[in-house]
């Protein structure tokens, strides 16, 4: 019988601007403080359960995934892990949309244009520029300065957002069948862009896919051929679960 090994996936706990239900994409908000209580007691508490154990973490330069790898490592007393921080496991880039509450944007341009630029795979939200307040900050953010500058986004769609955590995703598999146990903790359409590489989900699918906050995914990789083995297997309540898809799935208020 053919050895498998684990990957676990996780969206950051909720943000102050997930909070605020505010467009956040590489503006680096902090967590909430209930985003850090869920990353202790959804994220941690349901990886403690299921007795996981892992060799390395990834994360990406944003402080909110960052602080959801502290908080998870805290809890399962493994804080002594190696942790890589990798700018193409930032957020997709919401161009000028960042900083803008939805429902607000909703009311002013449309529903169908909002989930077009949030849901759509092709859905490009206008480029960012000097006009919004966070434009500045993002661009100067120190812990993006080894992000070429031919590649730093000023937008993207989720195909662009797919695209550039590609080659990421082959370096952390490669590790995967060669048996180092990881833990990955990124933002949701990154989440999504990965589970669209690690299920082969069609672009019409992974339009529908929704990721809660601190809710951790578990794949298991046959080593040898690479292919997922059984079925997905989210952890925690499945009603709860269920729940927080939708919410994430809306508009919000």
């Amino acid at each position: 019988m053919s050895r498998t090994n684990q990957l676990v996936l996780v969206r950051h706990g909720e943000s102050e601007f997930n909070l605020k239900n505010l467009f956040c994409g590489w503006h680096d908000a902090p967590l909430s403080a209930g985003g850090l209580e869920e990353a202790r007691i959804l994220a941690a508490a349901n990886l403690n359960e299921a007795n996981m154990v892992f060799d390395k973490v990834y994360c990406s330069k944003l402080c909110r995934s960052r602080t959801t790898v502290e908080a998870i490592l805290s809890e399962m007393q493994c804080s002594f892990l190696p942790i890589v921080s990798d700018w193409r496991l930032n957020e997709r880039h919401y161009g000028n949309l960042t900083g803008i509450n939805k429902r607000v944007l909703a009311n002013q341009y449309g529903e169908e244009q909002v989930q077009f630029w949030r849901r759509n795979y092709d859905g490009l939200p206008p480029p960012i520029n000097e006009s919004n307040i966070y434009y500045y900050q993002i661009a100067n953010n120190p812990a993006f300065l080894d992000v070429p500058p031919n590649e730093f986004p000023l937008t993207e769609s989720m195909r662009m957002c797919v695209d550039r955590v590609a080659p990421i995703w082959l370096e952390i598999k490669k590790e995967v069948l060669m048996g180092t146990r990881i833990l990955l903790v990124v933002h949701g359409t990154v989440a999504r862009a990965l589970i669209k590489h690690i299920e082969g989900f069609s672009e019409e699918q992974i339009e529908k896919v929704n990721i809660p906050n601190s809710v951790p995914i578990v794949y298991e990789f046959n080593m040898k051929s690479g292919q997922l083995v059984g079925d997905v297997k989210y952890l925690g309540d499945s009603q709860y679960i269920d729940k927080m898809k939708k919410k994430v799935a809306a508009i919000g208020d």
